[in-house]
C-alpha cells in the first residue's frame, strides 16, 4: 500500500509551537512551574471567559479535582451522561462515588436535560440527591445549558462541564468550559489543540481554583519544610508543554476553521447518499467541529457501519466508531441507567471520520471516495 495513512485527529503543530518550546527549553524552565505555564493559563482563562485556569497533567486529572471541589465523597452519587469517553465516569469512581448514567437526546447527542431534571426531581423527593451532575460537550458541541443549569440550581446540585472535546465552541455566545462550578479541558494529542498531553480546570470560583492548585501540587503547605495535612496529587502540567499550548491557543481560530472546512466538505460530498445522516447541529451554539460524525443506516446505504470501517482501514484511513456508552461497558454494568436507546443507537450506527486540521483536499477526497466505494 503506497497511500500515506490518514489519521482520525492527529496533532497539528507549526513553527510557532517549536519556537516557543525551544525558548522555554533554553530558558531552563524545565519544570512544572514557569512563565510559559502562567502565560498559558492566562490565555485560556481569557479565551473561556473565566477568572481562573489551572493547567494539569490531563483532562482526567481536572475532572477528578473538579469532583473533589464539588464535595464528592465515598458513597455519593453523580449524574453522568452514558454517551461519553470512560474518563468522565472513571473520575467519579476514583472518589468511591457511583455514577448514575443518563441517556442522550437525538437532537444533539448530548445528555437529555429532561432526564436530568426528572432524575433530580425524583431523587430530591427521596432525599437522595446526587452530589454533582457532569455534562459532556460531545464531539465539540455544547450541551443545552439553559435547562441543565436551571435544574441544577433548583436543587442546589453542582454542575461540572466536561468540555474536553469542545474548546472554542459556544453556547448562546458563551464559551464552552465556562458553565457550572468548573469546566474541564483536554489537550490530549487528538484534541482541537494539544500540548502532547495535559488538561485544564477553568472556573470563576476562587475557592475552587485555590483548592485545585493546592491539591495538584501534592497539597504542600506553605512551610520551608515539606508539610502535608491532606492527600495531594502530582497533577501539574510542565512549563515545556505549556509553551506548546501557548502556540496552539494562538492558532485556535485557524484550527477550528480547518475542521469546519472538513465538516462542510464531507456534508457536501456525502450528504446526497441514502442511509447517511450527520450528527445534528443544535441551533443554540456553534461547535468547534472536533470530529465529523455520522450515522449509517445499513439497509438504506447498502453497507453497515462496521463494513465501512473495515473498507476505510483497507484504504489506510483511520476512522472510529462513536463512543460506546458507559452503561454498555462491563466496568459499569451494575450502575443505574436512565433510558439508553438513543446512545445505544448512536454507538451501533455511529462513525467518526478523519477530521484533523491538517487534512488536505486530496485527503478529504480519499475519505469520501472510500466511503462511497464501501457500499
Amino acid at each position: 500500500m503506497t497511500d500515506t495513512r490518514i489519521y482520525l485527529s492527529p496533532p497539528d503543530v507549526s513553527d510557532l509551537e517549536r519556537k516557543l518550546l525551544l525558548e522555554a527549553f533554553d530558558s531552563n524552565w524545565v519544570a512544572p512551574v514557569g512563565p510559559d505555564l502562567d502565560a498559558f493559563e492566562a490565555q485560556v482563562a481569557e479565551l473561556v471567559g473565566v477568572r481562573h485556569a489551572i493547567a494539569l497533567s490531563s483532562g482526567t486529572a481536572a475532572l477528578h479535582l473538579a469532583l473533589v471541589a464539588a464535595g464528592v465523597r465515598r458513597g455519593d452519587t453523580v449524574l453522568v451522561p452514558s454517551f461519553t469517553f470512560a474518563a468522565t465516569a472513571n473520575a467519579v469512581m476514583y472518589l468511591g462515588a457511583r455514577p448514575i448514567f443518563l441517556d442522550s437526546t437525538a437532537a444533539s447527542w448530548n445528555v437529555d436535560p429532561g432526564l436530568v431534571a426528572d432524575e433530580l426531581r425524583s431523587r430530591a423527593a427521596r432525599g437522595q440527591l446526587p452530589r454533582a451532575v457532569i455534562t459532556v460537550d460531545m464531539y465539540g458541541q455544547c450541551a443545552d445549558y439553559g435547562p441543565l443549569l436551571d435544574a441544577c440550581d433548583r436543587y442546589g446540585v453542582a454542575l461540572i462541564e466536561d468540555a474536553a472535546e469542545a474548546l472554542g465552541a459556544t453556547y448562546r455566545g458563551r464559551a464552552a468550559g465556562s458553565f457550572g462550578l468548573a469546566g474541564v479541558l483536554s489537550f490530549n494529542g487528538n484534541k482541537i489543540i494539544t500540548t502532547g498531553g495535559g488538561g485544564m480546570l477553568v472556573t470563576d470560583d476562587g475557592r475552587v481554583a485555590t483548592q485545585t492548585r493546592h491539591l495538584a501540587t501534592q497539597a504542600r503547605e506553605p512551610f520551608p519544610h515539606y508539610e502535608h495535612r491532606t492527600v495531594g496529587y502530582n497533577y501539574r502540567l510542565s512549563n515545556l508543554l505549556a509553551a506548546v499550548g501557548r502556540g496552539q491557543v494562538q492558532r485556535l481560530d485557524e484550527l477550528i476553521a480547518a475542521r469546519t472546512q472538513t465538516a462542510e466538505f464531507y456534508r457536501d460530498a456525502l450528504g446526497d447518499l441514502p442511509g447517511l445522516t450527520f450528527m445534528p447541529v443544535a441551533d443554540y451554539g456553534t461547535p468547534n467541529w472536533w470530529l465529523t460524525c455520522l450515522l449509517v443506516d445499513a439497509e438504506e446505504f447498502g453497507a453497515s457501519r462496521d463494513a465501512i470501517l473495515e473498507h476505510l482501514g483497507a484504504q489506510n484511513i483511520e476512522a472510529r466508531p462513536t463512543w460506546k456508552p458507559m452503561h454498555l461497558q462491563p466496568l459499569f454494568q451494575d450502575c443505574v441507567m436512565r433510558g439508553g436507546e438513543v446512545s445505544a443507537d448512536v454507538f451501533r450506527r455511529g462513525l467518526c471520520l478523519p477530521s484533523g486540521s491538517a487534512l488536505t483536499d486530496e485527503d478529504r477526497r480519499r475519505v469520501v471516495d472510500a466511503v462511497r466505494d464501501g457500499r
